[in-house]
């Protein structure tokens, strides 16, 4: 992060300017996934007061932290938590706002179709292949499925024979098998 000060007359001690460095380095760390960034640092002193003020910009925002104390130090770091404060804040909106761009439309769920009184399903665009299964085989058991499947189907759909209902053994992506039965 490139920080340029303005208003700082005399030059800030080395054990100041690393606290000041490892504080912006957080910040950094937060803010720069999207490229550089450059903060402004304005520091002003009234009487006894000294006011920092450091700006940035950040998804398409300008962030401000504003830090009053007695202490160069602790002004800038009030500027700095605020900041930080701010920036939290800014990502978790952006971030929610992307997450509700992929969902649908409020508008367009309103038009959605009804049908009995019930919104109709969503139908997909994908297609729907027939597969007809002539070859009638006698009822067979789990073990057996499972062999069936080793010539590199995908699935097998059958009569099970302990528990006389039709099943279907899919063959996940991982190695493992989902095995569906009716009742």
């Amino acid at each position: 992060m490139k920080v340029s000060y303005r208003g700082i007359q005399e030059k800030l001690s080395p054990k100041l300017q690393e606290k000041l460095d490892a504080k912006f380095g957080k910040l950094s760390k937060l803010l720069e996934k999207r490229g550089e960034k450059e903060a402004h640092v304005i520091v002003t002193k009234e009487r006894h007061q000294i006011n920092a003020e450091i700006t940035l910009q950040f998804y398409d925002h300008q962030l401000v932290g504003l830090g009053s104390d007695g202490d160069l130090f602790n002004a800038m770091s009030g500027a700095l938590e605020k900041l930080e404060k701010q920036a939290v804040k800014t990502r978790a909106k952006w971030r929610e706002k992307a997450r509700r761009q992929d969902q649908e439309p409020l508008a367009a769920a309103a038009e959605k179709p009804v049908v009995n009184g019930k919104a109709a399903p969503k139908v997909s665009s994908g297609r729907v292949n027939r597969v007809q299964h002539l070859n009638r085989s006698k009822p067979m058991t789990l073990d057996e499925a499972v062999m069936q499947m080793e010539d590199g189907r995908q699935y097998v759909v059958y009569q099970d024979s302990d528990r006389e209902c039709l099943s279907v053994l899919v063959r996940l992506r991982n190695g493992n098998y989902d095995l569906i039965e009716s009742r």
